[in-house]
Formats: C-alpha cells, structure tokens, sequence
C-alpha cells in the first residue's frame, strides 16, 4: 500500500492531468471547426491542432499510466507497462514540446518588427515553413523514441524467469542502468525546442517594448487594440516559457539526483512536471477568446436543454 503522501500527490497529478486533457480537447474542436471548409488550414490553427491533439493524447496517456501507478506492487505490471508506456509517452512529450517551441517562434514572428533580413524573409515565408517545421517534428520525436522502444523491448525478454526467482529491486535497477543513456538523451532532445522558445521570447519581448516605447513617445496611450493583443501574446509565450523551465528542471531532478521510487521529492515533481502542460493549455485558452467561446457556447445548449426538458 502506498504511502498516504504518494496518494495524495498522484491524485493531484491525476487531477492535473485530467484538467489537462479537457483543456486540450477545447483547443482541438474549437481550431478544428475554424479551419472546417477551408481548402489550406491558417499556420496558426496547424500549430494549434498538432499541440492540442498531441497534448489531449498525452494527458491522456499520462492519466492511464498514474493510473498504472498505484500498481506499483505488482512488480510484473510494473514491467510489462513499462515497456509500452513510456516509450508512447517520451513521443508525444517530445513533439508537444516541439510544437510549442514552434507556437513561440510563430507569435515573435508574426508580433515582432525586426528590419533584419533573415527575419524579413521568414515573415514572408513562415506559412508555408509551418507544415515542414510541424512534420520534422515529428520525425525528431519518432525517431529520438526508436531507441528507446528496442532497448526496453530487449530488456524486457531479458526478464522472462518466474516471478518467485526473480528480485523485482533487481530488474528495477537493472533496467534503469540499461536505460540511463537513453533516457539522458531522449531529455537532452528537449534542450533544443527549450532554446527556440527562450530565443523567440526574448526577441518578442524586446520588439513589444520597442513599440511600447514609440508608443509613448507619439503620446498615443496604453489602449492601442494591437498593443493589447501584442501584451497577451506575450503573456502567454512568457508563461510557456517559465512552465517549461520548471518542467526541464524537474526532469533533470529525477534523472540526476536519484530520488528512491515515491520518495517526496520524485512526487512533487511528477506533480509539477504533470502540471507545466496544464498550464500552458489553460493560459492558451485564456489568451483567445476563440477557445473561450467553445466551453461557453456547450454550457448555454447544456442549460437550455436542461431547462427545456424540466418543463
């Protein structure tokens, strides 16, 4: 039996996670239905329906595999889950990441005002970089996860003897030394898109304030409508930026300090690792007003139906 602190922490991460794939789910039907009729789908609604299917599959997933968690015990579910969850889990983590670097390079390309050349030419070409950019995704996740799958399946038929010969601590440690180069480079796959989204959210900040400061000068106030969507573009980008360096520390944590299995530090940052996509899913549905009027729309057919059949 687990710990009641463990309990209370995967419970959150459950919760979390949940929240986490609603939010997602929002994301997708409402892009989706705005890109419906249209022979070429928006680069931005592209980004959004690859983040949010991505996401809404990999909440998913990680609810299954907290889920699987409370088997810890079962030593044999333990191993057998191993070999198919986390490699699923380590694709979709990668490419979400992927794809909300990308979200960060499209707001400080399409908001900012460099006079740079490159930065000319990418403005005129970012619609149809998007669908390239969103494919080698992809193909960097699948492939950083190709590895991965082959030694956990090698591994696994590695521990075929009976469960009454065979040390569960055992096969733990063993598979987490045959896996510990893996698993440090498919994190380190993470590093790139962390510096894409650094790169483009300092380059938004400072063009945002650029404008901030010309705005200023002509005395033309704080009230600019594109000054205003300019602000929660960056909010949002910014408050990506900060999830997703709490979420790479917590990662370097677990790799690197060896916290024992369900030790507190280890729960406390499955609950913030679990929570960093959350986020960044609710501050997206916060920042467009398009994702907002989807829950709002189902809650009002909801209550009039309610309403409509209690009379």
């Amino acid at each position: 039996m687990l710990p009641p602190f463990a309990l209370l922490c995967l419970s959150m991460a459950i919760i979390e996670a949940m929240a986490g794939t609603l939010g997602a789910g929002i994301i997708l039907a409402a892009s989706s239905l705005s890109c419906m009729g249209s022979k070429t789908w928006p680069p931005y609604d592209l980004i959004m329906v690859s983040l949010s299917s991505s996401r809404f599959i990999l909440q998913s997933w990680t609810t299954l595999d907290l889920f699987f968690n409370y088997l810890q015990e079962c030593s044999d579910c333990e191993e057998n889950i191993f070999v198919v969850f986390r490699p699923i889990y380590m694709a979709l983590n990668c490419s979400g990441l992927w794809f909300g670097a990308w979200l960060s390079v499209f707001y400080c390309v399409k908001v900012a005002s460099f006079t740079e050349p490159f930065f000319i030419w990418l403005k005129q070409r970012i619609a149809r970089l998007v669908p390239w950019m969103l494919l080698t995704s992809w193909l960097c996740s699948i492939t950083a996860t190709i590895p991965l799958v082959w030694n956990a399946y090698r591994v696994h038929n590695n521990f075929t003897a009976p469960s009454s010969l065979t040390n569960s601590s055992a096969m733990r440690t063993t598979r987490k030394d045959s896996l510990t180069l893996l698993i440090y480079l498919g994190n380190a796959s993470t590093a790139l898109p962390l510096i894409l989204s650094v790169v483009s959210s300092v380059l938004l900040v400072r063009s945002l304030w650029i404008h901030t400061r010309q705005m200023q000068n002509n005395a033309s106030g704080f009230r600019d409508p594109s000054l205003q969507a300019h602000m929660k573009a960056i909010k949002a980008v910014c408050s990506f930026l900060i999830l997703y360096i709490v979420y790479f520390i917590c990662v370097l944590l677990i790799l690197f300090s060896g916290f024992s299995l369900f030790s507190s530090e280890e729960l406390i940052c499955i609950v913030l690792i679990t929570a960093c996509p959350t986020g960044h899913t609710l501050v997206l549905i916060w920042s467009n007003p398009k994702f907002q009027e989807l829950p709002a729309k189902i809650w009002h057919h909801v209550t009039c139906h309610v309403r409509t059949a209690s009379m």
